[in-house]
């Protein structure tokens, strides 16, 4: 739990929502994603909560001033993205290939997305065993582009014109740790329990 949002597993109750998102060309085009069906993205949400090489939660957004109820965990009206992690690189099987989206427009631009990925990569390094970071990012995106470069300190490392991506990268170091400490002091984690 963060000060503007709340991080949950991907629970089947998600699928409706996530599944409305994703039918908009531009979540698609950021993303790089093809559009689902309700059936396939019911498999998808199954995929990620049962592998061990991904995870992912979706984000849900929290009043700073209110105290954080079981209720809230539960609330699907307050979803507002997801975040989530691969673990694919069989050559360093401890590099995570992040990804962030903030489905409702009205929390772009608001630090969130920055918080999720703090909240994330802590998460990633601490209980994971995370010691690299990458992104793939639209050459388009240039928020996300942002809060990678100059928010995370990832450099870019390579260009792929034909697929219209930047990768970034960000290895894991003291300072790095000490950094997502400071950042996510706030943070605090409760038992999750569907009802």
């Amino acid at each position: 739990i963060g000060k503007q949002v709340i991080l949950v597993p991907y629970e089947k109750e998600h699928v409706p929502k996530y599944h409305e998102w994703m039918k908009s060309p531009f979540l698609q085009e950021m993303t790089g994603s093809e559009p689902l069906s309700l059936d396939e993205e019911y498999a998808m949400q199954q995929s990620w909560r049962n592998d061990n090489d991904k995870c992912t939660f979706i984000v849900l957004s929290k009043d700073p001033n209110t105290e954080v109820k079981n209720s809230d965990l539960q609330d699907t009206n307050r979803m507002i993205g997801d975040v989530n992690f691969y673990l694919n690189n069989t050559d360093n099987p401890h590099e995570a290939e992040l990804e962030v989206m903030i489905a409702e427009q009205q929390y772009a631009g608001k630090g969130v997305a920055t918080e999720v990925l703090h909240l994330m990569m802590q998460y990633a390094v601490n209980d994971i065993g995370v010691d690299d970071f990458v992104v793939r990012i639209k050459d388009t995106n240039n928020a996300s582009i942002h809060i990678f470069e100059n928010k995370l300190g990832f450099k870019e490392t390579e260009r792929a014109p034909v697929f219209k991506e930047v990768t970034l990268r960000r290895s894991v170091c003291d300072d790095l740790k000490a950094s997502l400490n400071q950042w996510t002091s706030h943070a605090n984690r409760i038992k999750y329990a569907l009802e």
